[in-house]
């Protein structure tokens, strides 16, 4: 019997009579929704794990792990209040298990799940009514938020979104006006981190026997998807969760306004919560996250910096992507099955899935605004590239499957946008890298707002930078092969982007500037941007390694 069997058997509840409720994956938590509505003794929850689903794209090893020990503590937890636990090893998909369920245990309840590629996978036992869905309570803003603050159409945009939640719930609030008398307090956290004071250590994390049991499986039946398997940086259980949102409060939240956009050779996650990948499991809770970071004894720049992300950034994308249905609106084409992002050209091989095709409607949109189409390089997949910066934050994602935000937004994804590659392999990229990521999440963080797939749905202008915000930032310059202020080609990327796609850019009010420089850039200049641009793609490509003489 497996560990997950036995710790199951120790707290068997009687299943009879029970109110059966189907907990997805992403939904690990007792405290809202039926589990906390329904009394313990009336309660019934089914779990399933779809191996199936896990091979459908190359996924971290450790967002694997991520996700099924943390299904499988949850299990026993809910197991140990008097609950009667039903988990179920699918051989197909997530709606073949519930469909194969007793007629006893139907009709089931359920909190609509996050992640379109669930719900499409479950819609025929909603139409069949073997399934009833209430809403999902996890969230911490509501669609009526969405629509009275952005419209039934697009453009939607976050500052307007943000400001609406803040009134309606109260947080950071003072007498109707924003604390400090504004609603963020960006601009001021835009410091570069110098080394001082000490950027905090992630906790570890101790596995027990079921944890350990997953890292096994993971490491045998999923040996060949990428990525390092990192039992120690694995908060599996609800007191995990806790321990590390703990942590966040004590010893990061205190300094991270002002470095909240810092990158660093130094330290990968600086003064950043790390609580992405449980909370997007639902372990901890973004309202209860934002109400208490609101009254930490910690500057307020700090305090509203979090608070903007949880409640402000993060409760907008996922309104977005179902308002748009994962940007598939307006006739944009799909894949007709999961992208790899750029698996096949790292590794020379077809990524060797053996899902079903049921398990997926389909790959996704391919929105591309400026018409962007190349390949992911190897370089993220981990060849080196020359670049400190990225090579870097690639070798960190491959060993944690995280980075922070900022590295995602102005190093990942603003190299690959210079280099004019697909918005919707990016995106996949994203998907098998980070042990945070949903369809929900990097669609609308990588395939709108990173590389501007979807034009001005939901962001302004294309986030992108030369070499002077690399070195303003951060300083991985000062390793690197190139100078930021002479030979990086990032800056020649940066002007012969611009001069690319001037037509595709020349609507946004934002772009203005730029574009009037572009237009007196020297015609000298303007060749030997589209030269490196060519170059320096070609030899990405390859897997070559970019150096100062190319």
């Amino acid at each position: 019997m497996s560990e997950l069997g036995k710790a199951l058997a120790r707290h068997r509840a009687d299943p009879s009579g029970r109110r059966w409720v189907f907990v997805a994956y992403d939904q690990l938590t007792s405290a809202v929704g039926p589990l906390a509505d329904i009394p313990v003794r009336e309660l019934g929850i089914v779990l399933v794990e779809a191996p199936a689903k896990a091979s459908n794209r190359p996924y971290h090893r450790q967002k694997l792990a991520l996700v099924l020990a943390n299904l499988r503590q949850f299990a026993v937890e809910q197991a140990s209040r008097g609950v009667a636990v039903h988990h179920v090893v699918s051989s197909g998909s997530y709606a073949d298990a519930l469909d194969a369920l007793p007629p006893s245990m139907l009709p089931l309840l359920a909190m609509v799940p996050a992640e379109r590629e669930l719900r499409k996978d479950l819609e025929g036992l909603v139409r069949s009514g073997k399934l009833r869905y209430v809403p999902n309570a996890t969230w911490a803003t509501t669609h009526a938020d969405f629509v009275e603050s952005q419209g039934e159409h697009p453009p939607y945009r976050m500052d307007v979104f943000y400001k609406h939640v803040r009134k309606r719930t109260g947080i950071l609030m003072e007498d109707g006006k924003p604390a400090g008398g504004k609603f963020s307090f960006d601009a001021e956290n835009r410091k570069r981190w110098p080394g001082s004071p000490s950027a905090p250590r992630m906790p570890s994390f101790e596995p027990d026997a079921i944890t350990r049991e997953v890292c096994d499986l993971v490491a045998t039946r999923f040996a060949h998807h990428p990525g390092t398997l990192r039992p120690d940086m694995l908060p599996a259980t609800q007191a995990d969760a806790e321990r590390l949102w703990a942590h966040a409060k004590r010893e990061s939240l205190p300094h991270f306004g002002p470095f909240e956009d810092a990158i660093s050779v130094r330290s990968r996650r600086l003064f950043h919560t790390s609580i992405s990948g449980v909370l997007n499991l639902s372990r901890l809770l973004p309202m209860r996250l934002v109400r208490e970071a609101a009254e930490l004894p910690v500057p307020l720049p700090s305090r509203e910096g979090f608070v903007r992300q949880v409640l402000g950034w993060r409760e907008l994308v996922r309104h977005v992507h179902e308002a748009t249905d994962g940007f598939r609106r307006g006739g944009v084409p799909t894949l007709p099955s999961p992208g790899d992002g750029g698996y096949r050209d790292w590794a020379g091989k077809a990524w060797a899935a053996d899902a079903p095709a049921t398990t997926v409607a389909d790959g996704g949109a391919c929105p591309s605004h400026v018409g962007a189409s190349a390949g992911v390089p190897p370089a993220y997949w981990g060849a080196t590239s020359g670049l400190a910066c990225l090579d870097t934050v690639v070798e960190g994602v491959w060993d944690e499957g995280y980075s922070h935000h900022i590295t995602r937004l102005m190093v990942l994804s603003n190299i690959a946008t210079l280099l004019d590659v697909s918005p919707r392999a990016l995106t996949d990229w994203f998907w098998v890298a980070y042990v945070d990521a949903y369809d929900w999440v990097v669609e609308p963080n990588v395939l709108a707002m990173g590389t501007y797939g979807a034009g001005g749905v939901m962001t302004t202008k294309p986030y992108i930078a030369g070499a002077a915000y690399i070195h303003k930032m951060g300083d991985a310059c000062e390793g690197c092969a190139f100078d930021p202020k002479r030979t990086c080609p990032l800056t020649r990327l940066y002007w012969a982007y611009l001069k690319r796609h001037q037509a595709s850019l020349t609507g946004s009010a934002r772009m203005m500037v730029p574009l009037a420089a572009l237009r007196k850039r020297s015609a000298v200049d303007t060749r030997r941007d589209e030269e490196v641009f060519e170059r320096t793609r070609s030899i990405l490509a390859r897997g070559g390694r970019l150096v100062p003489e190319d």
